[in-house]
């Protein structure tokens, strides 16, 4: 299917699946607290949750609509990760798995090879993802599995180490060494199904004890002497590497759907703790200090979604952009969700860490568990290392006021129609920056006069970019370039929340952009920035309280705690 476009949509059917969705983890059933609690000690696959959002569609999620499936809108697929994410982290890192293993040969395998694939995913048979090794991690071209020309075919042969569904998988995507030469070159990708190899020919490692997702099939696999056919190869010799930088950029898109459903899951959590909670006869809910803490972490969580959504439909519209965007997402929203869950620990006091005291010992899973969000499908250093490598273009970009306006405005459109994701633009660099931060000359020179937080923006983000172009090109960047990355990632955030909030302009909840700023700037000038944002920008007691008011109800009225909740009303009949 290489360079065919994902297209098509299935219409109310996408809403109704979402809407099911949306019922089946709220019903009684294997997705409530005290069952996910008792799998959660038992260390046990997630089996019935896994079959029940089968049963729902989920799994056509993953595959493109040419091949029968429903995935027509990354945005869609990542708030459906999202969902599952806001009651079970260990189900969510499970079943999405098959999407990361899938993709590879979505982007580049043909259509032969990704018809069969499709069939067996629609049908619930797991794919997973096998790149790293025991001795080298992450350096995928240090890799030692080696995948040698035989006749009709390729004998594979070494062990792919902490795969994530290795064991129950029936189809492994696995990155093999092909050429006697290092580099990416070096590498292809082949599609393994289980089912035609022989039985000697593979065997499993033992699934490793973690400290969070206990139940998933984290473990690993030995190849010897395992005779692939031909058409096992996805794209052509040479390009596995190729393949999946692409693929990642798709793949750490949707990752981050796991961390917006751990820090909305904590959030909840913590809003009805505290407000349960009575100290010297007051609710803890009502203490400014208690209050300031839910609404910096709503902040955090409404600006990761912002940069999310843009994320995601950007893929649709801005893909060529998608190698700085992607990396830009899946280091920080990670790691804000980590600050967040943080916070709201200490919040929670002794509760945060006890087993079953509170909440059936939820929110200790959930901090155990998202800790892997940070490292799988490339870590938060690894990500800001891909983005430091452009930080030429990104200055370049910025310089010259280099933007794709009209596909900015589909990107930052939620709720929005979007054209087919085509997946032949996804490139390994992008040629022309970040639009959604080089159009932000433009959009402060048009919106500082109305919004004083904005012009700060402006200036932290001419200076940012001045320092970026200061930093010398090179395979080993100083420290000082990773502090860059790590504002950048802020500077992008609130890009998008600025992006977000012109779109869709409408109301009294203009209090969402003066929270997500005030907490935004900061980072933005914690890189050693000598720009004077004059006094440290908070966001008023009455963006505060309107935080509040609207933390309170939508936790109150279990409905979803998401910007495009927010933002979107309900004019398709109640849409989620």
């Amino acid at each position: 299917m290489t360079g065919t476009p994902i297209t098509g949509t299935s219409g109310r059917s996408d809403y109704d699946l979402d809407r099911r969705l949306a019922r089946t983890l709220c019903a009684a059933g294997p997705f409530t607290p005290a069952r996910s609690a008792h799998a959660d000690r038992a260390e046990a696959f997630p089996q019935q949750s896994c079959d029940v959002l089968d049963g729902l569609g989920l799994s056509a999620g993953y595959v493109p609509v040419p091949y029968g499936g429903t995935w027509s809108d990354h945005e869609r697929l990542l708030r459906q990760v999202r969902a599952v994410a806001a009651k079970d982290m260990t189900v969510a890192v499970a079943h999405v798995k098959t999407f990361l293993g899938a993709a590879p040969v979505w982007i580049s395998g043909d259509g032969t090879q990704a018809g069969r694939l499709a069939d067996a995913v629609r049908a619930g048979r797991p794919v997973s993802w096998a790149l790293s090794e025991p001795d080298h991690g992450a350096d995928l071209l240090a890799g030692e599995v080696t995948a040698r020309p035989v006749p009709r075919g390729y004998r594979l042969d070494g062990v792919k180490w902490l795969i994530n569904n290795a064991t129950r998988s029936t189809h492994v995507c696995v990155l093999a060494r092909t050429g006697p030469a290092s580099g990416s070159r070096a590498h292809s990708l082949f599609l393994v199904d289980k089912s035609a190899l022989a039985e000697e020919s593979y065997a499993y490692l033992p699934k490793f004890r973690t400290v969070g997702i206990r139940g998933a099939d984290i473990s690993g696999i030995a190849f010897h002497d395992a005779v692939l056919p031909v058409d096992a190869l996805v794209g052509r010799e040479g390009t596995g590497v190729e393949t999946v930088l692409r693929a990642l950029q798709l793949t750490r898109t949707v990752a981050t759907g796991l961390s917006l459903g751990a820090a909305e899951h904590a959030l909840r959590l913590a809003v009805r703790f505290a407000g349960e909670r009575i100290i010297q006869s007051r609710p803890l809910i009502e203490r400014p200090n208690v209050r300031r803490t839910l609404t910096r972490c709503l902040a955090v969580l409404l600006a990761s979604e912002a940069a999310c959504t843009l994320a995601a439909r950007g893929a649709h519209v801005l893909t060529g952009e998608m190698s700085v965007i992607s990396a830009t997402v899946k280091a920080s929203v990670p790691t804000w969700t980590d600050w967040v869950i943080k916070e709201l620990a200490e919040l929670l006091g002794a509760r945060s860490f006890l087993d079953s005291t509170y909440a059936d010992g939820m929110f200790q899973k959930l901090q155990r568990d998202h800790q892997i969000v940070g490292i799988f499908d490339g870590s938060t250093v690894v990500n800001r290392a891909a983005l430091i490598g452009q930080f030429p273009r990104l200055a370049r970009g910025y310089t010259e006021g280099r933007e794709d306006t009209a596909a900015l405005v589909l990107a930052a459109s939620a709720g929005g129609g979007l054209p087919p994701l085509d997946t032949s633009r996804l490139v390994l660099s992008a040629p022309h920056g970040c639009s959604a931060v080089q159009a932000l000359p433009r959009v402060v020179a048009e919106e500082a006069a109305g919004v004083p937080a904005v012009a700060r923006l402006g200036r932290c983000a001419d200076e940012l970019h001045l320092r970026l172009a200061d930093v010398a090109p090179g395979p080993f960047p100083p420290m000082a370039a990773f502090e860059l990355a790590e504002a950048y990632e802020a500077l992008f955030a609130a890009a998008a929340c600025l992006h977000l909030w012109r779109a869709a302009r409408h109301g009294d909840s203009g209090w969402w952009l003066a929270l997500t700023l005030a907490e935004l700037l900061p980072r933005l000038t914690r890189s050693g920035s000598t720009t004077d944002v004059g006094t440290p920008p908070g966001s008023g007691a009455e963006a505060e309280q309107a935080a509040m008011d609207w933390l309170i109800g939508t936790v109150a009225a279990d409905a979803p705690l998401s910007l495009r909740h927010l933002l979107l009303t309900d004019d398709e009949g109640g849409r989620p």
